[in-house]
Order: structure tokens, then sequence, then C-alpha cells
């Protein structure tokens, strides 16, 4: 339930509008019966759960490819076929045939039987427990039963349960990136906001499944359940459609194609034997079945299916290996032809961990190597030189101040550095550790003694501590707002000295501010001040402690760009992958990381109130020229990837919060964060980076392409095969009496090749070259190539081409050596029906061989690196080994109709089959002849 909009927007008027809008009070809260009508009105406060997809349907998705149907319509007629006439023990040719696509099957249902987990992760979010009052007293109660206009209180560390309207807040501070994508937590106060802002500006509201990192307050529920902004999330997650990957299309398309060559050379073959041929009884109808199964065969490559989840299997390994953890199959082709990574900023492009870069004291600047948490990274005097004298006293003495007024803890877990707490004190107490400053030599110094909590009137801390070196006094440390806290001071710390501070120096300071603001660095200032020790009363201490301070400098941080983003950006762009950030964060902050990276912004960021306004012909036209964009909310950075889709691109997006999942899902392919990632992130996303590094993704865009060549290389290699195959069959029957094809009594319909031997060779035979070609080494320069376009197909015309030209070598070879082999014919043979039949099989092979080295390339030489993949040249003697089984094992003779051949046999099949090989080569001289003609 949500407010209704025509009564009130609840972050645009005031606490006590809203308690009355909502019907509650902000002493008493609701009473445990109104609490009880209300649940039983608007429902449980949580989300909508998807009803999961039953696992024997999954199951059954995996038999809807066109490929697989043809291939379950020739199992059908083949066990139809086997069942009529009993002429073997089994059905081989059906079992095989089912067997390849059950392999088939379950392999893809393994790879992808994860169910869609997204809106459980989300629901996994919600808090526990929630602290609310109810008839006047403070109660637990579970967060599912929260209802709009529960007064809920909120502590730090506390999950936020519901979508609420801040009405009193002590220096109450929630950590929101997971949600806006806002690196720092952000300040909420009760203070009604004018104008309409996004999410991320709304500071008087906090939002379910956010957290508290400092303060306290309380809030009034105005949404919950599916109304509240992480519900609006989930509703759009649910929305989102899941898309089909180009090769998944290609391969779709491809199988149409030879379903139609298929039903089309079946029908003429068909129609001219039943009008030559004298076509009467059952039986002879049976065998023009046998026909058109022999003929499906010869066209689908049956391993395609099994190989490409096989090649993309490993391919998920290696990536795997890599630290990218590909869940859905078909995401790494996609990958590999992705034109557009639309990132996130904040922990993806940077570490989402502050980090102090540079301190200004009275005598200079020092900077401050490393980046993140973790306490390492050299400290140096700007200009060169040793730090030393006073510029390293102030030094010391402005980050002894910023560590102890700070709560937060800085703690090393199995090597990784983290902060509990602000992370802006976070990078202060790291500062102080890469500076010399240790916890435990301060902590025996100073002991705190009392506090001034943050506030956002005030905009200041500050912390008292008693001093063991000089007990007679107190010291207080401030920290805040420079503008502010430079008002409150009188003097500044110069060397080990105090002297006044004048007009003249605070001017220089004030401008020393705007310049690392200019830099999108936020800055804080720190000063101190010496106290008598009975000055106060410990429940005494107010901001009267915050005048007449010493000011001890200006620090400067920012979260920082990850080390090697910059270098993976510069790659992406090398490859033609246009990298564009889309952040929730300010656009100057955003503008100055994108420029550090080297992704083009052109002087400008487009804002998520700017997006708001466009209309879709001017995004459109903004997403072709501007590659950073601020202040997005989730509905934005859909709108973004989805006109980036319209323009033709391959959209890969990247993120790790909550607000990135609907455009991970409706991106071509989401990459989550598998470290700061949120469940949601990953569940909703294609790929996990393992280590949250940016440059993981352009090693896997890398692998992608690697990938995708060998998807294409197996494609020609198996294609070309079949168009051979099909030929074979087209005109052995068609040129049956010129060859002298035709059976005993010359009745009946002779095949040139039978459906067994066929199905041999496009599964045993080539199978495992096919498998080979999946893992040859990537070629040199992959990642200096422009991206495939959107438009081109898996099988380019070059590929058809050069498939068509192997298939006309292969059938002319073999149907030479089938000639040769019968009596009568064009060239005189002696050999019976079987024994041309097997050595029509051989040569087919030997073509199969052969022709597995000119797949790799349409253009290089079979024999530039020809010994690089000890892979293929294992799987070519497998095969060799294979068909030496089946021509001479007894029991292989009886299942696939073949007789022994003399080694002359063998010399014969494989001198003719090589000469795809060469005549190959020949062509390829022309066309690269051709392309240096037009260079």
């Amino acid at each position: 339930m949500t407010i209704e909009q025509d009564q009130i927007i609840p972050y645009r008027q005031s606490a006590n509008e809203v308690l009355i809008a909502l019907g509650t009070d902000a002493r008493t809260g609701l009473s445990k019966e109104e609490a009880r009508l209300r649940l039983d009105k608007y429902g449980k406060n949580e989300l909508t759960a998807e009803k999961p997809v039953p696992a024997w349907r999954k199951f059954l998705a995996q038999f809807q490819d066109v490929l697989v149907i043809l291939l379950l319509i020739a199992t059908l007629i083949s066990a139809g076929m086997w069942l009529y006439e009993r002429n073997s023990a089994l059905p081989y040719e059906a079992i095989a045939i089912f067997a390849v696509v059950l392999l088939n099957a379950i392999m893809g249902y393994v790879q992808q039987s994860r169910a869609e987990e997204a809106i459980a992760a989300l629901r996994q979010m919600t808090a526990a427990q929630a602290s609310v009052i109810r008839d006047g007293t403070r109660q637990s109660v579970p967060a599912t039963e929260i209802v709009p206009g529960d007064i809920i209180i909120i502590e730090e560390g506390d999950t936020i349960p519901a979508d609420a309207r801040v009405i009193q807040s002590t220096a109450l501070q929630t950590a929101e990136a997971a949600l806006t994508g806002e690196s720092l937590p952000v300040l909420k106060d009760d203070i009604p906001i004018a104008e309409e802002v996004g999410l991320g500006d709304r500071d008087n509201m906090i939002f379910s499944g956010t957290v508290a990192v400092y303060g306290h307050g309380r809030a009034v529920v105005t949404a919950t359940g599916m109304q509240t902004e992480m519900g609006r999330i989930a509703g759009m997650l649910k929305e989102a459609p899941v898309e089909t990957t180009p090769l998944q299309k290609e391969l779709h398309r491809v199988g149409k194609l030879l379903g139609i060559i298929v039903i089309v050379i079946a029908v003429v073959i068909i129609a001219t034997i039943l009008l030559v041929e004298d076509i009467r009884g059952f039986s002879a109808l049976f065998e023009v079945l046998i026909l058109g199964v022999a003929l499906a065969v010869a066209a689908v490559p049956e391993s395609l299916p099994a190989v490409v989840t096989v090649v993309l299997s490993l391919g998920v390994q290696r990536m795997a290996r890599k630290n990218a953890i590909v869940r859905h199959l078909a995401a790494v082709e996609t990958l590999g032809s992705a034109n557009v990574i639309a990132s996130d900023k904040t922990g993806t492009l940077t570490k989402n961990e502050m980090t102090v870069l540079t301190i200004v004291t009275a005598s200079g600047r020092v900077n401050f190597e490393g980046t993140g948490y973790a306490p390492e990274g050299e400290v140096r005097r700007e200009g060169g030189g040793k730090l030393d004298g006073a510029l390293q006293f102030e030094l010391v003495r402005a980050l002894a101040a910023a560590d102890r007024a700070s709560n937060a803890v800085l703690h090393e877990r199995d090597g990784r550095w983290a902060v509990h707490g602000d992370p802006t004190e976070g990078a202060l107490i790291v500062a102080a550790r890469k500076a010399g400053l240790e916890a435990e030599a301060l902590n025996a110094r100073l002991e705190r003694i009392g506090e001034v909590p943050f506030s956002s009137e005030r905009k200041l801390m500050s912390t008292v501590h008693s001093d063991t070196e000089q007990e007679e006094r107190l010291l207080s440390f401030t920290k805040g707002a420079p503008d502010i806290l430079l008002a409150r001071c009188t003097q500044e710390l110069v060397g080990d000295d105090i002297k006044p501070l004048t007009e003249e120096r605070r001017a220089e300071i004030l401008k020393s501010n705007e310049e690392l603001a200019g830099k999108a660095l936020r800055t804080l200032a720190v000063a101190s001040r010496t106290l008598p020790k009975d000055a106060f009363k410990q429940e005494e201490f107010d901001e009267h402690v915050e005048k007449d301070l010493i000011f001890l400098g200006l620090i400067g941080m920012i979260d920082p760009p990850r080390r090697e983003a910059k270098d993976a950006v510069a790659r992406a762009m090398a490859a033609g992958i246009r990298p564009i950030m889309i952040t929730g964060d300010h656009p100057k902050t955003a503008t100055v990381i994108a420029e550090e990276l080297g992704i083009p912004t052109h002087g400008q960021a487009v804002t998520g109130a700017e997006l708001e306004k466009m209309p879709e012909e001017k995004l459109d036209q903004t997403v072709r020229e501007v590659s950073v964009y601020a202040r997005v909310n989730p509905e934005h950075k859909l709108r973004i990837v989805k006109a980036l889709q319209r323009q033709g691109a391959i959209v890969a997006m990247t993120g790790d919060g909550v607000n990135d999942a609907p455009a991970l899902k409706t991106a071509d392919i989401g990459v989550a964060m598998g470290i700061t990632g949120t469940d949601v992130s990953k569940e909703a996303s294609d790929v996990v980076l393992a280590d949250d590094n940016f440059a993981t993704i352009v090693g896997a865009v890398e692998e992608g392409r690697a990938i995708f060549s060998n998807i294409r290389k197996f494609l020609r290699y198996l294609l070309s095969s079949n168009l051979g195959e099909v030929m074979i069959m087209f005109f052995g029957l068609l040129l049956a009496d010129i060859i002298g094809l035709t059976a005993d009594g010359g009745a009946g319909i002779v095949l040139p090749l039978l459906a067994t031997q066929i199905l041999w060779i496009n599964l045993v035979s080539d199978g495992p070259p096919a498998l080979a070609l999946g893992v040859d080494p990537s070629e040199p320069g992959l990642m200096k190539e422009p991206p495939r376009p959107r438009e081109e197909g898996v099988i380019t015309r070059s590929m058809w081409a050069g498939n068509l030209f192997t298939g006309i070598i292969m059938a002319a070879g073999t149907l030479f050596v089938l000639d040769a082999s019968l009596p009568g014919g064009l060239v005189e043979g002696s050999g019976s029906l079987q024994y041309a039949q097997t050595m029509a099989f051989n040569t087919v092979v030997f073509f199969s061989l052969f022709v597995v080295f000119n797949a790799r390339s349409d253009k290089q030489s079979a024999f530039v690196g020809l010994f690089s993949n000890k892979w293929l040249w294992g799987a070519v003697i497998l095969s060799l080994l294979l068909q030496i089984a089946v021509i001479y094992f007894p029991f292989l003779q009886q299942a696939f109709s073949t007789v022994s051949l003399s080694p002359g046999d063998w010399l014969l099949c494989a001198a003719v089959a090589s000469s795809a090989l060469w005549l190959r080569e020949l062509s390829k001289i022309v066309i690269r002849a051709r392309e240096n003609r037009i260079k």
C-alpha cells in the first residue's frame, strides 16, 4: 500500500501533514486493532514471489529448437520403418539420433536449470524484525506485519523495513548505494522538499531494504510490500522480457533453412521418382520414406546442438577460471559480440571505498597513494621533497583529529580490509594508518569522554578526549563542512605554533576547498580545541565546544576508480566497444571519474531529471552522443538500455545494486558483481564477476569473441560436410543410371550412402574434430577488431560460399569414387553395391578430416598454425581409428552395411579427399589477393 498520489506526496509535505493523511500519531503510533485492520486491508509487507517453472517444463523447453524437432521427426520415421521391416535386431538409426537429442537436452538443462530467484533474493533483503510504536509503547514486530501509518524506530545498523517519511532524525544516515547508486551514506532530516526530486535527493525519506549506518531516528511508514521502491523494482524484473541471443536466433534460422532444404529436395526427388519409377505397394512407398529420412539425416548436422552446448560449456569453464562466472550458456556468445558496456560507477568502475587523496594544511599539501580501505600506500609532499618539519607536524595533528572524531572501525578479514560504519570516517582512519598513526597509541593517549553527534543543522561532529600526557587539559576534535567549520575557527596550526586566522588565510583556505571540490573530491575540514579539565561536566558536552577552534587542515577524498579499470576501458575502446557510465551519483563526480578513466564525456553528463523530460526521439539521439549519465533511477537505466538497443547496439550492462537488476535483465547481457553485488543483481544477470573487477569483463569479452570465432569454425566445418552429403544424395539419385548406381535386378531405389552411414559421419567422424575446433586457440589481434554487427549472421555469405564450394568438391569426389567402384557408369569398376557404398562412405569421412583444417578460417591458409591445436590432431586420429573400426569390426559391419577394404582402396579414398584441402587453399589465395588489391 502507498499513500494515494492525489492526497499527498510524502517528501513534499511536512511531517505533520503526512501523519494526518495516514491517520496516525507520532507519539502513540497506531493501536494494535488498527494495525490488524490495515494488515487485512493492505496485505503483508512482503514482495510477491513469482511462481517457479516446474523442472519438467524447463527440461521440455530444451526440445523446442528447430534442429532438434527435425531430428525427432527423423527418429520417429526411422523407428516406424524398423517396426515395419524388422531388418535388424535394434532400430540403430532411431536410437542413435534420439541419443544425441537426449544428450543435448540434458546438457542444456544442467547448465540452465537454476530457477529465477531474483524475487526471492529481494524478499530476503527485507528486515526480519522491526521496532515500532503501537499503543504508545515500543514493540518489536515481524517486518511483514508493518503497515502504512506505523511509527518505526531506526537505530544504527538496522535494515529499513518499509518506505517511510522521516519525522525525527538525530544524525541519521542510510546507505542507499544498492538502491540509488549513491556511494556515500545519505544524511536524513524531516524538512519538506518543495520541488519534485529523484530518489537520491529525497533526504526526508528512507527506503525499504537500505541500511542505517549512523545515528537514529523515527519515521512514519508510507508504503509497504510491492508499493515500496524495492517492490517497484521487483515488478520491473517480472516485466523485463527474456532476450534471445544472436546465436540462438541464427541457429534457429539455420534450422529453418535446413528444414526447407530437406523438404524441397525430398519433394523434388520423391516427385521425380513417383513420376519416373513404377512405385507400387506399401513396401515401395516405405523405400521412398527411407529416402526422406536419409535426406533429413544428410541435411541436418546431428552433432551441431550437442557441439554448440559442449563448446559453450568448455568456454564457461575457461571464463570461470578467469573470474567470470556464466549463468546462461548463450550469454557467452552475446558477450563476445557486445558493442556497448553500460556500467554503474559505484563499486564497478570505482571501488565503493572512500579514499583520502590529499590533505591541505598551512605549510603545504600532502598526497596519499593507494586506494580502498587497505592501509597501504605512500604519503608524499606535493611537488616532491622530504615530508618533514612543519608540514609533517601539521599532517599528524590533522589526521589524529580526524581519526579520533570518528566512530567507524577498520578491520581485516580473510586478507580483505573493510570498514564497519560510515565510509567517510573509514577513509580518515585509513589515511591516519598510512601516515603511521596507530590505533593502539591513539587509544592509549586520547580516551574519549564525550561526543557531540553530527546533525544536519550544524554539519559538524565533535569528540572530547582526556590526554594522558597532559592530564590537566581536555582536547576536543571537530570535523565537518569546511565553510561552516572555518567560521568557528579563530586560530590555525602553523608548524608547532598556533597563529591567528587572518581574513587572507580564510580566503586561501576557501579557495583550496573550491579547487578540491572542482575535482569532484568530497571535502572535510578538521579542527581542535584545548579545554580546561573542569570546563564542562561530561553530560554538558554540546555544540559550545565547537567555537574558538584551531584550524588543522582540509581533507579531500573520493570513491576512486579501480586501478585496472582505466586500462580495461582503453582495451574496450580499442576493440570497438563503447563504455557508458550510468550512475546515481552527482554529475560532477561522474564526469571527473569518467574523464579519469578515459570515457569520453564531451564535457557533459545527462541527469535523470533531464532524461525524465526527454521524448523517445530525443533520447535516441542522446544515447548516440552521451556516455555519462548521473542521478538516474532504475526506470532511467531501463530507458537508456532500451534506447541503445533501438539503435542496434548489443548492450552489456554491468552493476552490483538492487537498482541495476531490471536493466541487467533487459540488457542483451547482464554482468553482476560477485563480492559487493546483491543477490538480486546476481540472479538477474547472465554473468557474475567473481572478483568485482571491471577489467574481468573486458577479458570475458575477449574470451566470448574467441568462443564465437570457434563456433563459426565448427559451423563452417559441419555445414560444409552436410552440404556435401546432401549433394551426394541428390546428384547420386539424379545421376544413378549414368554412374551405374542401380539395384540388383535393376528395380528399386538405391542410395549412394545409407542413413546409418550418414549418421555415423555426422556424429562419430565429424563430432570429435568439431569439438576440437571449439577449443582452437584465439587468433592474434582479436581485440583490435570491431564487434560483429548485429545484422551480420553467425554464418556469413563468404562462409556459405566457402561451404558450397567445399560441398561441391566433396560431392564430385565421392561420386567419382562411387562410379569407379561399380560396374558400368562413366568409370568402369567391378565391385558390389555394398563395396561401392563402403568406398563412398570412407571417402566422405576422409573429406571431413581434410576439410576440418580448412574450416579454421575463410581466408587464412590451413598451414598457418597447423600444429597449434593438439586437440584437433588428437580428434582427427580418433575419428580415423573409429573409421577403421567401422570398416573391419564384424558387428559394426553388420550395423552400418560395410565391407573390408584393401590398402589401395584406403589410398584412393584419401587421395581423392585431399582435393578439398588443395582446391580450397587455391580459392583462399584468390580471396587474399582480391582483398589486397582493394586495400
